[in-house]
Parts: C-alpha cells; structure tokens; sequence
C-alpha cells in the first residue's frame, strides 16, 4: 500500500481531493494546515514541500504533487476502478477541460480576486480592491451560468451517473459562493447537484473531519 498524506485548509479547494480520497476508500493520512482568516498559517517548514505556499499537497511515497487537476489525477492513479477522472479517453479529455475551467476561471480568477484583491493589484487604495471585487463577482456570475448550461438535469452529475473529479471540485466552489451571499436561485440543477454530493458518505465525512457544516437542506 502507497503511504499517502494530504495537507488540507478546511474549507479551502483541498476540499476535492478530500472528498475523493474517501469517494476511492485510499487509505491516507489528512494533515491540517490551519487558516488564520483569509490567509493560511503554514509551519516553517512547508516551503520546503511547496514552494508556492499553498494548499493542497499530496504526498505519495515521498513524491510530491500540487494543483487539483494534478492531484485529482493521482488519486485515480492509485484507484483506477473508480473511474473518477474518466471512463473512456473522451471523459477524460472532458473532465480535463472541466477542471482547467475551473482551476484557471472560477478558482483564480474569480473568487481568487473575490477574497484577496490585493494579490492582484500593487495599490493599497482601498476603491482599487473594491473594483477587483466587483469584477470578481462578474466574473463568477458568467462563470456558474456557463456551469448551469452544462449540467443536465437528466445526468446524476455533472458528467453523467458517476461521480468524477469535476463534482467534488464544484462543491467547494458552490461552499464559497454561499459563503461570498451570491444569489444561487438562478442555478438550481448546480443546487441539486450540490444537494445529492452533500448526501453521499464521502462528503458527510469530510465535512465532519474539516468542522464544516452542509450548506444544503436534505
């Protein structure tokens, strides 16, 4: 068996590959790195596994992996059977288009802007980040009503009948987006995605280990 750990924020989009290390039952060791607001405490001697400073990191048998897409790829790796980064070579490509979108899109470029404006700008004037968020906000709105126009409310999620590495990554981003007070009305077959995710034995798991609560009705 691989010795497998992950570093995780709770809450943060160490989420998804969270989520499917209990979706693939890996047997794994989750280290906390704890948040201090808006910002993470890393202990001193994480830049020396993540020169980037952030989360999530995986570690299989020494390698070390950073960004989602590339963890999420690890992860079905180590678990084939799954199926979480595709069926067939056109789910793959598929899931993998999905993924860029959201990492490149959603993740960075908008709700990256949303809560830290000032990683995004040298001005320390207050109306300069005001403006980044608000461009943030545009920019997620477009972004969950391309995410709406994908889904199908025949499909169980977003890809078909079985979970992959885009749902679990989508529900960290809905998280933020309840927590950032969007207006998600306008998106109700990403609710109901949501919804059946927070139902499954992997989420309520998870959200128990992170000390987060659901942020659908049952």
């Amino acid at each position: 068996m691989p010795d497998i750990k992950l570093f995780f924020t709770p809450g943060a989009c160490s989420l998804a590959p969270h989520i499917l290390l209990h979706e693939t039952n890996l047997d794994f060791t989750p280290l906390l790195i704890k948040p201090n607001g808006l910002e993470v405490d890393f202990p001193s001697d994480y830049k020396a596994l993540n020169p980037k400073m952030r989360v999530p990191v995986i570690v299989v048998d020494g390698e070390v992996v950073t960004e989602v897409p590339a963890i999420c790829t690890l992860i079905s790796q180590l678990s084939p059977n799954n199926k979480i980064m595709g069926a067939t070579p056109l789910e793959t490509v598929r899931i993998y288009e999905w993924l860029n979108y959201l990492s490149g899109t959603v993740h960075a470029a908008g709700f990256g802007l949303l809560f830290r404006p000032w990683r995004w700008t040298v001005s320390g004037d207050e109306e300069v980040h005001v403006g980044i968020k608000e461009k943030a906000r545009e920019n997620i709105r477009a972004a969950f009503e391309l995410i709406e126009g994908r889904l199908t409310e025949e499909s169980t999620f977003a890809l078909g009948d079985e979970l992959t590495a885009v749902d679990a990554f989508l529900y960290p981003l809905y998280r933020w987006a309840v927590v950032s007070a969007f207006d998600l009305v306008p998106y109700p077959k990403l609710g109901s995605l949501i919804r059946r995710l927070e139902g499954r034995e992997s989420v309520r798991i998870v959200l128990e280990k992170e000390g987060l609560e659901r942020v659908t009705e049952l």
